[in-house]
């Protein structure tokens, strides 16, 4: 199944101790997390949106319950709100619409 992820509401900083820690200890380990699950092929695209604090990217998962756990895996998890949308592919989608389509022509009779 693929997912639509979305990891928004970053932290802010109040200095730049606190600006070196969280990046040092959970942003860029969440950098490293991502582009290893993108080699891995699990996240199959995404990036950051220009000049936001948040990560947005197309997962591969076999369940919800495998995302949920790579995602709880990654240092910044809790940190981020998380949005997750399953997606349905094209081709389902297409064929659902097909059998509606014969559906209301055998109904129109």
């Amino acid at each position: 199944m693929k997912y639509l992820v979305i990891g928004s509401d970053g932290p802010g900083f109040t200095g730049p101790d606190e600006a070196i820690e969280v990046l040092e200890t959970g942003i860029l380990p969440t950098f490293a997390a991502l582009m290893k699950l993108e080699e891995e092929g699990r996240i199959v695209a995404g990036g950051l949106p220009v000049g936001d604090r948040a990560f947005v990217f197309i997962a591969e998962a076999d369940s919800h319950e495998e995302l949920d756990g790579w995602l709880r895996d990654l240092p910044a998890w809790g940190a981020l709100q998380w949005d997750v949308t399953p997606l349905q592919s094209f081709d389902a989608r297409a064929r659902k619409e097909h059998q509606a389509i014969e559906q209301l022509r055998r109904d129109r009779v």
